[in-house]
């Protein structure tokens, strides 16, 4: 299925860059609309109601609240995700566009590929974040109780809790096998095993559960 994309940024350039840029992908996505500040991109997601939307944090317009204005604006649509795509990795912004309604956040150096993969993801209802970027929202809505004893957590061998610990951080399968020194088909091997022995569904559930546990 074609995902259908809106692009919320100031600049004109950013927009057409990151166009041109999904254009190369429009298997998975299409971009079907553009708004330049928070007025305009709160009318057009209304307008088009698209699967994704690409957000840049520092917008103008609206009350002077940046482009996190939008998703709390547009609440009740549910069937509209939020994708932050800044060039700012400031912990403030991460956790204040999470908390208005975003499910991920990335920043502008990622590779078309790795957006594509993050938008994918969140139109599937998943979260998505650049490496390290997890961390802070992990931070700011995960628990502070750690178990004394976690029968979940001594399923897993020493290597499939390193690789959990990395991917519940935003980590890409590509760049756990770069931190740890092998090959990204035993991460995904590694992947699957923690995710049946936890009995989770998906990377935003895992993440979740290592929050609740502080062990990332």
């Amino acid at each position: 299925m074609t995902l259908t994309v809106v692009i919320v940024d100031d600049h004109p350039l950013v927009r057409a860059g990151v166009r041109h840029e999904l254009s190369k992908y429009s298997d998975h996505v299409t971009v079907i609309g553009e708004a330049e500040d928070v007025d305009s991109g709160i009318r057009v997601v209304r307008e088009l109601t698209p699967d994704v939307v690409l957000l840049d944090v520092h917008m103008p317009g609206g009350r002077g609240g940046g482009g996190a204005e939008i998703p709390r604006a547009t609440a009740d649509l549910p069937q509209v995700r939020y994708l932050a795509l800044s060039v700012s990795d400031s912990p403030e912004d991460v956790v204040a566009t999470i908390r208005s309604g975003a499910r991920g956040y990335v920043t502008k150096s990622i590779s078309t590929k790795d957006l594509v993969s993050a938008i994918v993801r969140v139109g599937a209802g998943d979260a998505a974040f650049s490496p390290r970027l997890a961390g802070f929202v992990l931070d700011a809505f995960g628990t502070r109780e750690v178990a004394k004893r976690d029968d979940e957590l001594d399923l897993l061998s020493e290597r499939e809790q390193e690789v959990m610990r990395l991917i519940a951080r935003g980590f890409t399968y590509k760049e756990v096998a770069s931190e740890l020194f092998i090959s990204v088909k035993t991460v995904e091997t590694h992947v699957s095993s923690v995710l049946r022995k936890l009995q989770l569904s998906n990377r935003n559930e895992l993440t979740r559960w290592a929050a609740a546990r502080n062990i990332v």
